[in-house]
């Protein structure tokens, strides 16, 4: 008798009979979730933690950071659409329901592109490769590129016509390219550093009269650790615009020095020095002689001209084997007995 009451009962254009049919799909749509929840995706995350790859692990966050009160909607959602609903309630449950699916979709897709970022990086490290901060600003576009396409598809579902939204965007884009032209250009030299790799960073550059270590490469400009300590900071397309030295890419670096040694020495010794030299430099690791020469008479020397290469691109390298060769030379000459010359001046006065 009770039941044929509530079956009989009609409330809102439902029958009581059509609300127990949708409340009973409820609650085994409801059951199917948790049995996923708390067998399946447990499973699957013992799974996750326990293989080689780092993708089941992020699917598996992902899956974790969905909460109850989606499960309970889509339950809700699916089990109404047995049920005749007046338009407005219908529409208000539709338009939920995609603002519900629209933000875990960016949360997936922001999940992704940091999983895709983190890899990136980690393989270039390994690779002792620089460019971090262009992948970050890369995933930065990418997720903002990401926010528009969602919430334009959001728009469109939400019955808001696109096209003309699209068009009034464009023409208000090209009003903020013309007011940001120094950004934009700053914007794809960023790109053109990144995929052309002029340099890198921890690359060592010379830029016209300034250079240093490049630190960080960011959407505007570049930062350089310069020899004095101080950091520099040059706009992108300035850089994409100048000639710029990377020792970075050097394999070896051709180092000329010269010296001099006094008027006064023997013809003997400064036959010697050639010889003091050659064997200074073929006693260091990374060095290598390329020539020894008495070039020519100075104003106050008898200069000698000495070019090596070292098998390195550090400049610290650099300075460390140089220096090693003064300290030699030094100690050589003085064993020898030949004198360092120094700017002088000889005044001759004659008696008449």
């Amino acid at each position: 008798m009770i039941i044929d009451q509530l079956t009989n009962y009609s409330f809102a254009g439902n029958s009581g009979l059509d609300y127990a049919i949708a409340l009973g799909v409820f609650l085994i749509i409801l059951v199917f979730f948790r049995f996923l929840k708390t067998s399946v995706f447990k499973s699957f995350g013992k799974l996750a933690k326990n293989s080689k790859t780092k993708l089941d692990d992020f699917v598996y966050s992902f899956i974790e950071r969905i909460k109850w009160p989606f499960y309970v909607y889509i339950s809700f959602y699916i089990s109404s659409r047995l049920l005749s609903l007046p338009d407005i309630v219908d529409k208000f449950l539709f338009y939920f329901l995609v603002l519900l699916v629209g933000y875990y979709a960016i949360v997936a897709v922001n999940r992704m592109i940091d999983y895709i970022k983190d890899k990136e990086i980690e393989k270039r490290k390994k690779e002792r490769k620089g460019n971090y901060s262009m992948i970050n600003v890369l995933a930065i576009i990418a997720k903002l590129t990401i926010y528009v396409i969602v919430i334009l598809m959001i728009l469109s579902n939400l019955g808001v016509k696109i096209t003309p939204l699209i068009a009034s965007l464009g023409v208000g884009g090209v009003a903020v390219a013309l007011a940001l032209q120094t950004v934009l250009a700053d914007l794809f030299s960023a790109f053109a550093i990144y995929f052309d790799k002029p340099f890198q960073e921890g690359d060592f550059i010379i830029v016209g009269d300034d250079m240093g270590v490049v630190k960080q490469i960011g959407i505007k400009t570049t930062r350089i650790a310069t020899l004095q300590g101080q950091e520099l900071i040059i706009s992108n397309s300035q850089l994409t615009n100048s000639r710029i030295n990377n020792y970075r890419k050097m394999k070896k670096r051709r180092v000329e020095f010269k010296f001099g040694v006094e008027y006064g020495t023997p013809v003997s010794k400064l036959k010697k020095i050639n010889k003091i030299v050659k064997g200074i430099i073929s006693k260091i690791k990374l060095a290598e002689l390329d020539r020894v020469h008495f070039r020519e008479f100075g104003s106050s020397a008898l200069i000698y001209d000495v070019v090596y290469y070292i098998d390195s691109n550090d400049y610290g390298t650099y300075m460390d084997i140089q220096q090693e060769i003064n300290f030699a030379i030094k100690e050589q000459f003085e064993k020898e007995k030949i004198s360092m010359a120094f700017p002088s001046t000889t005044v001759y006065l004659r008696k008449d």
